[in-house]
């Protein structure tokens, strides 16, 4: 009988010195392997970070363990922020959805529901993300087109109808206008019989980032600062189970960052926000631990494993040394995920449903809380409920069928994924560290330094495509196919746009106008002081004023945000 300990060749004693074998192994082995040549000049990650051939103790002989990655439910928070994980519950599955008027979006969620989905993520439509009514001329063409279009409360409640607001969390993707539409949601919740602090859910709000990324903004940076820390600190005092804020890297990355930035940049915007509700007299621990994440899975499959874990370790270092955070909760970086829709191809879309499978199972290795598959036909349209459904059931395959739900951290402790969970979190810091001392996040914002950073990426990472250096299966690599069958793409029609403009105009004729008009007088009154906003917000939207009147008295008091020229 061989002891574990026997002198087999290549396996050493338990208590030889591996970092000492391991370049011993590299001298020996190693360089003679590398003389013959590799099949690439270079091995990186999607962020440019070069990758070693092997990764053992050598490369992790600083990294202390304890400290470092901790135990799962406890800070730093590294190997997940519950100490059982998915071994207690599943992420949530949240698709993303919303097409068309609120009858025809409230169809289509109730499918989701149907189909296993136990929460909502609602997509609204481009003119609802810019604060505009439906019959705005710069709406036209756009109404109901990527997402629901949302004029009033009365829209809100149709909705959600037959959706109860205290039994369902709902995740909506709105910026500039979040306070606006919260305060909808509010108040059809109220119209259910349903208290506000009954009511679940989730608001991006994270409006910072669209300067640097989506471009959806309405205000200059300070003033949608203030709004969205308005919502903050409200919900803290009146809806304590929403979560006021989704901190957002997802479109960071969506517009060609890499991780580093991604977590920086999002990390950076995050302090302002918290920052400006501390300066409203709120204590952080009395708020922080509501505060959720979103962030984006691209398919560098160990990068995006790494990045949740350095990440939850970032924020909890964030929140403790820079804003004296001692509730452990208020430590932990819980977050929703979206697969990367930039990362999809319309050439052989199919290939996005393995592209999203992979992108799921590193957001699950990662320890994500909730999720969100873009789906295999969104490169072409938004998606079918085909394309919604395949994204159901491929969560449901990693949760429920492969087994990395068994155990907590099932790459933790590998010498590759420590030490790129190490790698990420120090060029973040030091990408941190440029944010401050430039003045913070919306000094950065304003300058055009962060856009550039981001811009500068993009076209790195566009060029590395176009040159074939980074392989696209179907588009530079790989592109034969059979012959081409014309997909199936999800369109709306004028009946969704023809519908809204007349629910528009019955809603402003029904309504107490005199009221409605009062309530907004009073709202310019408060913006042109330094109150906060949401108790006059949420009396426009009972006196039923539109989304595009309360926006658009704001824009008379804070005026619109206009670029920088030197970008």
């Amino acid at each position: 009988m061989i002891s574990e300990t026997a002198a087999v060749p290549g396996v050493a004693r338990k208590d030889r010195d591996y970092a000492a074998e391991q370049r011993r192994w590299e001298e020996r082995a190693l360089t003679r392997a590398l003389a013959g040549g590799e099949r690439k000049e270079s091995f990186t990650t999607g962020s440019g970070i070069e990758v070693q051939p092997l990764y053992g103790p050598a490369q992790l002989e600083d990294h202390d363990a304890a400290a470092a990655e901790g135990f799962p439910g406890e800070p730093p928070f590294t190997r997940g922020i519950q100490a059982t994980m998915y071994r207690g519950r599943l992420w949530s599955i949240r698709q993303y959805a919303g097409y068309g008027t609120a009858r025809d979006a409230n169809e289509r969620f109730r499918f989701l529901l149907a189909n296993g989905q136990k929460g909502l993520s609602v997509a609204f439509d481009l003119p609802t993300q810019m604060g505009l009514d439906s019959d705005d001329p710069r709406a036209a063409g756009e109404v109901g087109q990527v997402g629901v279009a949302i004029d009033s409360v009365a829209d809100m409640e149709d909705l959600f109808a037959e959706i109860p607001l205290d039994a369902v969390s709902t995740s909506m993707t709105i910026n500039a206008p979040a306070p606006v539409l919260v305060a909808m949601y509010i108040v059809a919740a109220e119209r259910q019989g349903v208290a506000g602090d009954a009511v679940m859910g989730t608001a991006q709000n994270d409006v910072l980032k669209e300067y640097v990324a989506r471009g959806t903004y309405i205000y200059p940076p300070r003033a949608s600062l203030r709004l969205a820390a308005d919502l903050i600190a409200h919900c803290a005092r009146h809806v304590p189970r929403f979560n006021a804020i989704s901190l957002s890297g997802y479109h960071i990355r969506e517009a060609g960052s890499t991780a580093p930035q991604e977590m920086a940049f999002a990390v950076a915007n995050a302090c302002e926000y918290v920052a400006a509700v501390v300066g409203r007299g709120i204590a952080v621990d009395n708020f922080a631990p509501k505060l959720s994440w979103i962030f984006n899975t691209h398919t560098d499959f160990f990068e995006e494993i790494a990045k949740y874990r350095a990440l939850r370790r970032l924020w909890a270092r964030v929140m403790g040394e820079r804003f004296g955070a001692t509730d452990p909760r208020s430590l932990m970086l819980r977050t929703h995920t979206q697969t990367g829709g930039s990362t999809l191809t319309a050439q052989q879309p199919e290939n996005n449903i393995v592209r999203a499978a992979i992108q799921a199972l590193a957001a699950a290795l990662g320890g994500v809380q909730s999720m969100a598959l873009s789906c295999y036909d969104e490169a072409l349209s938004i998606p079918t409920e085909k394309a919604q459904r395949i994204a159901v059931r491929t969560q449901q395959i990693v949760g429920e069928e492969i087994g990395v739900t068994n155990t907590v951290d099932p790459l933790g402790g590998s010498y590759f994924v420590e030490w790129l969970t190490d790698e990420l979190e120090r060029r973040a810091i030091a990408l941190l560290e440029q944010v401050d001392k430039r003045g913070g996040a919306v000094a950065c914002i304003e300058s055009g330094w962060m856009q550039e950073q981001i811009q500068e990426e993009a076209y790195r990472a566009e060029l590395a495509v176009v040159s074939g250096e980074k392989v696209v299966v179907g588009v530079n690599h790989h592109t034969e196919t059979e012959e081409p069958q014309p997909p199936v793409i999800f369109r709306t029609d004028d009946r969704a746009a023809n519908e809204q403009l007349e629910r528009l105009r019955a809603h402003r004729e029904r309504r107490d106008q005199p009221a409605a008009l009062s309530t907004l007088e009073r709202l310019h009154a408060a913006a042109a002081g330094d109150g906060e906003l949401m108790p006059a917000i949420l009396d426009a939207v009972r006196a039923d004023a539109t989304l595009g009147e309360i926006c658009g008295t704001l824009r008379d008091v804070f005026g619109e945000y206009q670029p920088p020229t030197t970008i």
